[in-house]
């Protein structure tokens, strides 16, 4: 009988998915074939209006899940490159005086290989090599000792742990490294207590918070920091330690108000905690060459661009190099990478390049009155629909589609949004409102880790998560006032 009811409820599912994928077909199709004057933009061309046509797929795909996220990606570059760029059927190019810039199909393919990307890379071959080589488990037992046996201090040493290893390392990672050698630490306490809920709750939380503090720490930073530091974006001079010059700080006490407000709403009844963190902890040539990477890694990150004249992007082919060239890593370890994230990653930025490269975006500057916009109204509605969005489908896809969008409507705003610190508040906004939003197992994977365990329920998670949620982006949103209008972001 159970296995009725859920082939049933399965095609009930993939009939939807379907309906979804032809309406957004039709929709697409729709967009791309309406008169070129309907769309009220002065001077614009059949190549852009076919970027529209593309961002409406990508919208509609993204929202209803009708295919997997990266899958959606995929689709984007692919379409690009069979209708807007150089390489497209003779058909679909035209003459460029009729149909407009055409992008070129190299840029495009070049998205896959963004030295954003290389960035992202070079955090997810850390985390392999931490848990490789024992490295992740040695570090938690390090530094979860100085907090002692006391349940809430144990509960704060866990979320600053956890936010400390997000910001170098995949914040899924985190969360999947962290609970699997402290479930069954939870699992110990008691039934009738609220003290494992607090602790298993700590985990995503931590680490959605942690991942904040650096630009490889969530890919929603990734957007952000491409968009700002691009010399076709913003090309503005924001070095990795500028960014965690600020977000640090603002991070560790996001964290500590999150211990707070978890240790009030599941208050322990155990008040003491007998931690025995399990794992294979090895001490041999490959722990040392880890480590002394890991270390190098991160002074590079921090200084690097300052100091030595090495940008970020450049740093992250360190470890990648390093842990190849010892042997650390071996090519079976290449398929533990989270490729996935890589190609929505890639698919985003794709975005952004149709957007720009048609002349898109220049044209919809001139054509909206994006000055006459109020820059508080802007940046309430721009951290709103991200923080809701992203509560309901994945916060990469989410930044993906709004951070071109508002990178649009910024240029075109001018120098009225000074008075909340510039284009880098919307933008960077845009990726802490996407780290907030964890009110929901389905909000972000650490998020739907910590509620695989069995040890929450979801009106815990949303209880936690959307409290604590609301209240960081308000933090967050006010740091970066502040700072923007002080030039240093």
């Amino acid at each position: 009988m159970q296995e009725t009811v859920k082939k049933v409820l399965s095609s009930d599912f993939n009939r939807k998915k379907a309906l979804m994928f032809a309406i957004t077909a039709l929709l697409t199709a729709l967009v791309w074939n309406l008169p070129i004057d309907s769309f009220g933009i002065e001077g614009l061309t059949v190549v852009q209006q076919r970027v529209i046509a593309i961002f409406v797929m990508a919208v509609m795909l993204w929202l209803t899940e009708a295919i997997p996220a990266w899958a959606t990606s995929v689709v984007i570059i692919f379409v690009l490159l069979f209708g807007v760029s150089d390489s497209a059927f003779n058909i679909m190019q035209g003459s460029e005086g009729e149909y407009g810039n055409l992008l070129e199909y190299q840029g495009i393919m070049a998205c896959f290989a963004d030295p954003t990307i290389i960035l992202f890379l070079g955090g997810f071959v850390m985390a392999i090599a931490a848990t490789k080589s024992g490295l992740d488990v040695l570090m938690a037992k390090t530094l979860i000792a100085p907090f002692g046996k006391k349940s809430e201090n144990v509960l704060l040493g866990f979320m600053l742990i956890t936010g400390i290893f997000s910001m170098f390392i995949s914040n899924t990672a985190t969360a999947a490294m962290m609970l699997t050698f402290l479930t069954p630490v939870f699992k110990a306490l008691p039934a009738n207590g609220k003290g494992r809920i607090a602790l298993t709750m700590a985990i995503p939380i931590g680490a959605n918070l942690g991942g904040m503090g650096t630009p490889i720490g969530t890919p929603p930073n990734a957007f952000a920091y491409k968009v700002l530091t691009a010399p076709d974006g913003l090309n503005l001079d924001i070095g990795f330690g500028d960014w965690m010059m600020i977000m640090c700080p603002m991070v560790l006490v996001m964290l500590v108000l999150a211990w707070f407000i978890i240790r009030k709403m599941f208050p322990f009844s155990q008040k003491t905690i007998e931690l025995q963190i399990k794992g294979d902890i090895q001490f041999n040539w490959r722990t040392i060459v880890v480590a002394a990477t890991f270390i190098l890694t991160i002074v590079l990150w921090v200084f690097g661009k300052k100091y030595f004249g090495i940008n970020a992007n450049t740093v992250a082919m360190l470890p990648i190099a390093v842990f190849a060239f010892t042997g650390v890593l071996t090519a079976d370890d290449l398929k533990e990478i989270d490729w996935a994230v890589i190609w929505m990653v890639a698919g985003g930025f794709a975005l952004g390049l149709a957007m720009n490269g048609t002349g898109l975006a220049e044209n919809a500057v001139k054509s909206i009155p994006f000055d006459t916009f109020n820059p508080i109204v802007i940046m309430i509605v721009s951290g709103l629909v991200c923080f809701a969005l992203s509560n309901f489908i994945s916060n990469t896809a989410t930044a993906a589609l709004l951070i071109p969008i508002l990178t649009v409507v910024c240029a075109g705003m001018g120098n009225s949004l000074e008075s909340i610190g510039g284009t880098s508040t919307i933008i960077i906004g845009v990726a802490v409102a996407a780290s907030c939003a964890m009110s929901l197992p389905i909000s972000t994977p650490p998020n739907a880790i910590a509620y695989s365990t069995g040890l929450i329920q979801q009106t815990d998670m949303v209880k936690a998560g959307l409290t604590i949620g609301l209240i960081s982006m308000i933090l967050g949103y006010g740091v970066l006032i502040t700072f923007c209008k002080m030039g240093v972001l």
